[in-house]
């Protein structure tokens, strides 16, 4: 990109990224709190991102809650589609930065998805219902030739997702994207547990996720495919599942502190 282009473009994308972060970590919190109150019998249910919006439909304020998160999760769509296209970040086009840039498309995509629900159900165009589009997909996939492998190539893609997540959270790798010389030593030590604890709590998540879609495929069974929501459900059946959730449902608020730390330090341009 011109150097003559970023002062213009760091004009708009900079607020706009830094909202779209903050309604992503409210809606994380929001989803480890959830997920914490079903841990401790409580009250509450282990959830999504699109379960917790549903939740919030029905809160107070729910209507204006909702736009606003609705707006900023377009907000962040936009920086991922913007951080894609421009290739803010220097990934390059060989194909390990494509790849990225590509995961980049992917994270809009659902964000986008995310801010539709939430304005859907402000204005009413929506029910507050939510369904498991992990399950919609797999069973569709499953049903075309060669469909077994697709399902099977995406859970060993999950798979290892989760195993980077472990890898980022071990060598502080998001300490890259944030502005460290802003922030204080005590900051900069919270937000490094912060993040490693929310990070090695995606790579769980990811890893239980990608081991139920590998099932999926094996037994050419869309049943045992499960999004985030679902594969805390599952976890909290095992032995000691309530005690596993509530760990997994505070790395959820952790991942979501992270994103608000996002907000406030971010390397954005």
């Amino acid at each position: 990109m011109p150097a003559r282009a970023m002062p213009s473009l760091r004009r708009w994308i900079d607020p706009v990224a830094r909202f779209g972060f903050a309604a992503r970590g409210i809606v994380y919190v929001l989803v480890g709190l959830l997920s914490a109150g079903a841990a401790a019998g409580l009250g509450g249910r282990a959830t999504d991102p699109s379960g917790a919006i549903v939740t919030v439909a029905g809160g107070p304020f729910g209507t204006v809650v909702l736009l606003v998160l609705g707006a900023g999760l377009a907000a962040y769509a936009v920086w991922r589609f913007t951080q894609a296209g421009l290739d803010l970040e220097g990934k390059g086009r060989r194909l390990e930065g494509l790849a990225a840039r590509a995961s980049f498309v992917v994270s809009g995509l659902g964000h986008a998805a995310l801010a539709l629900t939430a304005v859907g159900l402000a204005l009413g165009l929506r029910q507050g219902e939510h369904h498991e589009p992990v399950r919609a997909w797999t069973r569709r996939l499953l049903d075309e030739p060669a469909g077994g492998w697709i399902v099977g190539a995406a859970a060993l893609a999950v798979i290892g997702t989760g195993l980077y997540q472990f890898y980022a959270a071990w060598a502080v790798r998001f300490e890259n994207d944030l502005r460290t010389s802003r922030m204080t030593a005590a900051a900069r030590r919270w937000s490094r547990r912060v993040g490693r604890a929310g990070l090695a709590t995606r790579g769980v998540i990811f890893g239980l996720m990608g081991w139920f879609l590998l099932r999926a495929s094996l037994d050419a069974n869309a049943h045992e495919a499960h999004g985030l929501g679902g594969a805390m459900r599952m976890l909290a059946h095992q032995d000691h599942g309530r005690w596993m959730l509530g760990l997994v449902a505070l790395g959820l608020v952790a991942y979501g502190v992270m994103s608000l730390i996002d907000a406030r330090y971010r390397r954005v341009t």
